[in-house]
């Protein structure tokens, strides 16, 4: 199982994808495609999704500033990424969240390189996920893959972009008085204000990106509009998911800054808020980007295609 290696710098630019193309369909199930570059080649990442399909994982081994080195790794016929396993039931995706495995960001991942990547045992892990499937249902539960596009983006507005909008402020408000009273004492603290400013900015430029350019051009796409703004759907949802990325890694620093959520021992009711508000914003963070990556992205760019 021996992987290929491209120097796409040395390329002329009309065989640089005809070349990575003709690399990744000859090697073996299991093989990578390694690309070295001087630039973010993720357009290529979209092009290969739009042609070859959901078969692959996409792995950053340098990302920048001046040398881009990735893993295309062809996925074993049949193998379910993560991010297709919790789009299908939620019982998978709260159990694959227990083990942090991320499958919205990460969702393009087999389950076997998610659990290499975390050190966990696949096999028990696929055990888990069947044994989860096997529980019953708890209340009434939404099968976002029956949405059509134009209203699982209506819900997405109204449901995480309405609850960002509401809450975010509250929480920067309650993390900016934390710092203040505690900061002294714990730096950490400080940082996590300075981190959740960020995320709730960055949040709020990229919800109206997508509530004014990308959504209204899915529900056109969908009522057999041609004419979208763009030369395909790929290049906003290359942005959008960009986004993802940096305000996924925001949040993970924010978690890795309070242990996980673990309030210390003796703190006062506003660091105990803060912790429990920053914990439930992940939470609707990851369904939000989970519904984006892995169901309305995905279906946006397959109904271009056709």
């Amino acid at each position: 199982m021996n992987n290929v290696f491209i120097d796409v710098t040395v390329l002329e630019p009309r065989m640089k994808h005809p070349t990575i193309f003709d690399a990744f369909d000859n090697v073996a199930e299991g093989a990578a495609v390694v690309i070295h570059n001087d630039h973010d080649p993720k357009p290529l990442y979209y092009q290969l999704l739009g042609e070859r399909g959901n078969c692959f994982s996409w792995t950053y081994l340098s990302n920048g500033p001046e040398i881009w080195e990735v893993e295309i790794k062809k996925n074993a016929k049949n193998s379910e990424t993560v991010g297709e396993i919790a789009a299908k039931d939620m019982r998978k995706a709260e159990l694959l969240k227990k083990l942090g495995i991320d499958f919205c960001c990460g969702g393009k991942k087999s389950l076997e390189e998610a659990c290499q990547e975390k050190g966990l045992d696949v096999l028990r892990v696929k055990n888990e996920l069947e044994e989860a499937e096997k529980k019953p249902q708890t209340g009434p539960q939404l099968d976002f893959n029956t949405f059509n596009l134009s209203f699982l983006a209506d819900y997405i507005v109204n449901v995480h972009h309405g609850y960002v909008t509401q809450y975010a402020p509250i929480i920067e408000d309650l993390a900016h008085k934390v710092a203040g009273h505690h900061g002294a004492n714990n730096p950490f603290l400080v940082e996590v204000y300075n981190k959740f400013n960020e995320l709730r900015c960055e949040l709020t430029t990229h919800m109206k990106k997508e509530e004014q350019i990308l959504f209204p051009s899915i529900k056109l796409l969908e009522n057999g509009g041609t004419k979208i703004g763009f030369e395909t759907i790929n290049d906003p949802i290359f942005m959008m998911e960009r986004d993802h990325d940096i305000a996924g890694e925001l949040m993970r620093d924010i978690r890795q800054l309070t242990s996980d959520f673990q309030v210390p021992e003796n703190s006062c009711n506003s660091i105990k808020m803060l912790y429990y508000k920053l914990e439930e914003f992940e939470n609707d963070l990851l369904q939000h980007i989970h519904l984006e990556n892995n169901i309305l992205f995905p279906k946006a760019m397959a109904m271009e295609k056709k």
